[in-house]
């Protein structure tokens, strides 16, 4: 391997980043030509097959810093993905393989949504935490089956974002020794020198969080860079963190060393200084040499080759253990049994009324019989948020085997490192917290639903029933908050059954993240068939007439109100239906006629109720519909006291109820 030609390779990635984002008229080239040595070099000692990006003990790769994505696709193309030069001209454009940022699922070979910065390094965390889970369970003397790296660059602006803190500090609890991530420090942020507002030495914060710590003075010093990989690859009791000192926009002679090189294209005329100092032909654009295409063939050829040795190993293992490989691979295609949850009657079985947490407590419990890989837990709140799984252990650096998770109170990188164990495949994941905090956890969140990573949000303590804690712990505007947030489908049930319905869409959706947004008080327990709760709004109590007088609709502690408030209308002579609504995403997906058998046009008289924001639930009961709703904050004391103070009764439900008939 021709270290010339290496350097020709790392050229090649800043020419290709530089003249898409000059094509584009937007990006971030100062990444991209920073770190290409470091990058480079990284990708040339990563076991991955870019004919095959899916082969599953491939290391995994996170571009944190995902705004200098011109380097990943750089990469990508270089290292045989199948991403053309063609596809790089496309940078940025509309419907290309190369958006601003890497999208999961858009562009082969970019194992996660980034952009949000310190999201990435906490995926990576996730990631980690998945390898090592999965080597427990399947590895055997001589069959490492599961044995890869979790590879993570950051920047400057990925060690700023509280987040990365949160997540490094579990990853040093939890001694990931397979987790690597390098540094690109070049001192420079969009404002400027990095010393206007980071002075901190990385170095010891790392140490700190029980990291190893090594150093590169030079960020284009290929052997260095190198050793220090293999250093790190070799501390199996820590992660590592590489710190490369990069210069930003290197190889532009007047913007090198800048903040301008940060988030701009470089502009024409500096193009072409970059291209004679790095003594590269000036035209075409987009021109790679062809002795970089057959310097690349070795590294591609590795790749496969890693792959058929795994190939072959698998396959004596399947020998040697069929069992177990018949379950990994059961594992890693994500197979969930839908029939057999939908009909074991034990599955939906509940026989008192108890809070939804609670019943989301058992259901956890029966879906770990049923499920194996199934893997979570709480921000330090099991206990109260009921999300611990009976005889599956405990997670920690001295036992991998444990299915319950203890993120400690990190409800960012919580929520980040499930979509990261997600999308490493293998796993069904699930992750609580009160539901107040899902305020910290929305910009993973919101990263779960774009990607359609369909994650478990165990939400605990869902309205003024918190009661004492007061109005910073109750939450109001989470719940439309959440609605609002596409692809996420979130469930508010009512009782028991319904929240074994939601945790059953949850676990075999396949395809939106699911939000469980569940009571701390206890509810009562309906008749009826808990499936059809999977329509997403249904009838709960009927009306006596073919058409009635009034629509009473709600959602999960709220349903008792509009249920007991039936019974008094009709002593009065009105007729109410009780539509219970647990889901809006589900009842909005279903056709017009079945939405129109549950809420009549003509049924113009309709009250909601929901003890969070009135935001959303406009669209059902119309310009004619009354909302009992809290549309202010809560405030510290009882539930009971609380629910009769903000006007969630029975009787305001019945005043409503015939104040819109007699409108």
């Amino acid at each position: 391997m021709s270290r010339e030609l290496d350097k020709l390779c790392i050229n090649s990635i800043r020419v290709l980043s530089a003249d898409a984002i000059q094509k584009a008229k937007s990006g971030h080239p100062g990444l991209p030509l920073g770190s290409a040595t470091m990058a480079f070099t990284l990708w040339t000692k990563m076991n991955h097959n870019g004919k095959n990006p899916a082969w599953e003990n491939r290391d995994r790769f996170i571009l944190s810093a995902g705004h200098g994505s011109m380097l990943e696709y750089s990469l990508l193309h270089l290292f045989g993905y199948g991403l053309t030069v063609e596809d790089i001209k496309n940078f940025r454009q509309t419907g290309s393989l190369t958006p601003g940022h890497p999208e999961y699922g858009h562009t082969k070979g970019v194992e996660i949504t980034t952009g949000p910065l310190g999201q990435g390094i906490s995926n990576s965390v996730g990631m980690a935490i998945a390898e090592s889970y999965l080597a427990e369970r399947f590895n055997k003397l001589d069959y490492n089956i599961v044995d890869h790296y979790t590879y993570a660059i950051v920047g400057d602006g990925c060690l700023m974002e509280g987040i990365s803190g949160e997540a490094s500090s579990l990853a040093g609890t939890l001694k990931l020794g397979k987790l690597i991530v390098l540094y690109d420090s070049n001192n420079i942020s969009i404002e400027g020198n990095t010393d206007i507002s980071f002075r901190e030495d990385v170095a010891k914060r790392y140490e700190a969080y029980g990291w190893q710590v090594l150093k590169v003075a030079d960020g284009n010093d290929i052997d260095s860079i190198e050793k220090a990989i293999d250093i790190a690859k070799s501390e199996v009791s820590k992660p590592s963190i590489i710190i490369v000192k990069n210069q930003i926009g290197y190889g532009c002679p007047a913007k090198q060393g800048k903040a301008s090189a940060h988030g701009e294209p470089l502009g024409d005329e500096n193009i072409r200084a970059m291209k004679e100092n790095l003594g590269w032909k000036m035209e075409p654009k987009f021109y790679v040499p062809n002795e970089v295409y057959s310097n690349m063939n070795q590294y591609i050829e590795k790749g496969v080759s890693k792959e058929h040795d795994w190939n072959d190993l698998f396959n004596e293992y399947k020998k040697a253990y069929p069992d177990l490989a018949q379950e990994y691979n059961k594992w890693m295609s994500g197979e969930i049994d839908k029939e057999s949850l939908l009909n074991n009657e034990e599955f939906w079985s509940f026989d008192k009324e108890m809070a939804t947490r609670q019943s989301s407590g058992i259901m956890i419990n029966r879906l770990a019989k049923l499920i194996p890989n199934l893997i979570g837990g709480s921000a330090d709140l099991s206990p109260s948020n009921k999300t611990y799984m009976s005889d599956r252990g405990d997670f920690s650096a001295e036992d991998r085997s444990g299915s319950n998770l203890h993120f400690g109170v990190r409800e960012h990188a919580m929520a980040a490192i499930v979509n990261g164990m997600y999308a490493h495949g293998g796993l069904k994941v699930f992750c609580g917290t009160f539901f107040v905090f899902s305020d910290y956890m929305k910009g993973a969140m919101r990263l779960s639903a774009l990607m359609k990573l369909p994650v478990t949000y165990v939400l605990t303590h869902d309205s003024i029933g918190v009661g004492e804690d007061g109005p910073t712990h109750q939450p109001i505007e989470q719940l439309a908050s959440l609605r609002s947030m596409p692809n996420m489908t979130v469930f508010r049930p009512a009782d028991s059954k319904e929240t074994a319905a939601a945790w059953y869409y949850a676990v075999t959706n396949g395809a939106t993240p699911t939000s469980l947004v569940l009571t701390r008080q206890s509810l009562p327990l309906y008749d009826g068939c808990p499936k059809r709760v999977l329509k997403g709004g249904y009838i709960l109590k009927d009306s006596k007439k073919e058409t009635p007088d009034v629509l009473l609709m709600a959602s999960g502690s709220e349903v008792e109100l509009i249920f007991k408030a039936a019974d008094e209308l009709a002593a009065k002579g009105i007729d109410a239906r009780v539509i219970s609504i647990p889901s809006f995403e589900l009842f909005n997906a279903q056709d017009e006629a079945y939405k129109e058998s549950v809420m009549p046009n003509k049924v113009r008289a309709r009250v909601a109720v929901e003890a969070l924001t009135s935001f959303g639930w406009h669209k059902y009961v119309g310009l004619d519909g009354e909302i009992i709703s809290l549309d202010t904050f809560g405030a510290s004391g009882k539930a009971e006291t609380l629910f009769e103070k903000f006007g969630f009764t029975v009787e305001n439900v019945v005043n409503k109820a015939v104040k819109v008939l007699n409108k």
